[in-house]
């Protein structure tokens, strides 16, 4: 087989999705996995005929701790080598930290962190054989900000994914690997209606700062062929990254602060 795999996770809506279309748009053949089977597999028909290549559907709970073994087993059940890996998958847990469970909390880290972490030790020695790979760590803007209340736990996964994903970079940039962190502000998906704060958010941000899955999904492409380390997408999400680097910490909770007061008021 002479096309690249990427495997991709949280493929069934949203920036997954939209990646799973550029990549496939590029010529890879693509690797798909989400918990809803349906979606996946409607995904990955849409993209057989519309683009020519093969689209793997593979059904996975990541919140799972044995779920990232069984996709390396399924993909060599294939006969296929992941040469691309987009960590997409990730939702949001409101609430505040208290309210929620000691085991939501767990579950929440590892589809968030432990998992993008372990997926990525699985199929980097391969990468790093063949002299080619490619990694893309979906973070946030979010992860920019010292502090962020309610969704406790959000921001700082969000941070490691980026740092991780850095550090990473200058590990494996003379192997033929390119690692990179996307780190997208407010972006139109699934993702805010699963937590219920689409009516709130819609009206809080203007439009002007939301962008597309699609768009997202193109710049983070790019990124990762040029092999930048992080791609803010987004000129407006340019400049709240910048600025967050120069103001000071104690600013910004306070400024973070008053912004999650005026959505959920």
């Amino acid at each position: 087989m002479s096309r690249r795999l990427v495997l991709i996770t949280g493929a069934s809506s949203g920036i997954g999705l939209a990646f799973a279309r550029a990549y496939a748009s590029h010529g890879w053949d693509v690797a798909l996995t989400a918990r809803r089977a349906d979606r996946l597999e409607k995904l990955a028909e849409e993209i057989r005929l519309r683009f020519g290549v093969e689209a793997h559907a593979l059904p996975a709970d990541l919140a799972e701790a044995n779920a990232p073994e069984d996709l390396q087993k399924s993909l060599l059940a294939l006969g296929r080598n992941v040469d691309g890996l987009v960590n997409n998958a990730g939702y949001g847990q409101p609430g505040g930290f208290v309210a929620n469970s000691l085991e939501q909390h767990k579950a929440f880290m590892q589809v968030m962190m432990m998992a993008p972490m372990e997926l990525t030790h699985r199929f980097l020695p391969g990468m790093i054989e063949q002299k080619f790979g490619r990694i893309i760590n979906v973070a946030s803007l979010a992860g920019f900000l010292p502090a962020s209340p309610g969704d406790t736990l959000y921001g700082p996964i969000k941070t490691f994914l980026t740092r991780f994903s850095q550090s990473l970079h200058l590990e494996v940039r003379d192997h033929g690997v390119h690692v990179s962190a996307l780190c997208p502000g407010w972006t139109y998906s699934e993702f805010h209606d699963v937590v219920g704060t689409r009516s709130k958010l819609s009206k809080a941000i203007p439009e002007w700062w939301w962008m597309g899955a699609d768009e997202v999904a193109r710049e983070g492409y790019v990124a990762a062929e040029a092999n930048r380390p992080c791609c803010v997408p987004g000129a407006p999400n340019k400049a709240v990254a910048a600025l967050l680097n120069i103001v000071p910490g104690d600013w910004t909770m306070e400024l973070a602060s008053g912004q999650l007061r005026k959505i959920h008021r």
